[in-house]
This record gives C-alpha cells, structure tokens and sequence, in this order.
C-alpha cells in the first residue's frame, strides 16, 4: 500500500479546519503548507522504510522533526495558543493515523 500524499494532506486540512474554525481565515495557507508537508514526509518515510534505508527509530525522528516543525508555524500565528496548535496538529494525524501506520508497517502516528 502507498500513500497518496493529496488525498492525506486534504484529509489533515479538513481536520485541522474542523479545530481552527475561528482563525481559519488567517491560519488558512499555513494549515495547507504544513498539511501538505507533513503529507510528504510520511511518503518519504514509507520509501525510505520500504528501501530499507531507515528503520523505525529513524522514521519516527523524521516524523517528529516534522511534526515539531508544523507546530512550530502554526505557533508564529498571532492570537493563536499552543492548545489550539496541538488540537489541529493532533486531529489532523488522528484523522490519517490508521493509513499512515498500514503503508509503513508499524506504529508511526
């Protein structure tokens, strides 16, 4: 099974839209980056790990080095709190989890 990085980043998009509801309008275009580059990451993850060219520890720091990244941006927008950036980073993973797992072979997300 291989990701299609489109369909999960929309799929993340829709997710954190559903948390960032109020300040959709400003986090808009920082919410479609970060989804569509964390969409990325876990494609390269699964080529790498299908490759054999990372094992679990590696793909795991990849993905956290994404994740903290993604957070990060989502933190440099104004009025937004730290809860409602983990809240949207947390739904948009919880909502592409059980595929993003299934393609790697183990318990990334």
């Amino acid at each position: 099974m291989s990701i299609d990085a489109g369909e999960l980043a929309q799929s993340m998009l829709s997710a954190m839209k559903g948390v960032l509801s109020e300040k959709w309008p400003e986090i808009k275009e920082y919410a479609e980056s970060e989804a569509k580059k964390l969409a990325e990451s876990f494609v390269a993850i699964q080529t790498l790990k299908s490759a054999g060219k990372i094992d679990e520890e590696e793909a795991a720091l990849h993905f956290s080095i994404q994740k903290n990244a993604s957070r990060t941006v989502l933190l440099t927008i104004k009025g937004l709190s730290t809860l409602a950036a983990e809240q949207a980073i947390n739904a948009a993973l919880d909502v592409v989890k059980d595929t993003v797992n299934t393609a790697v072979g183990f318990t990334l997300i």
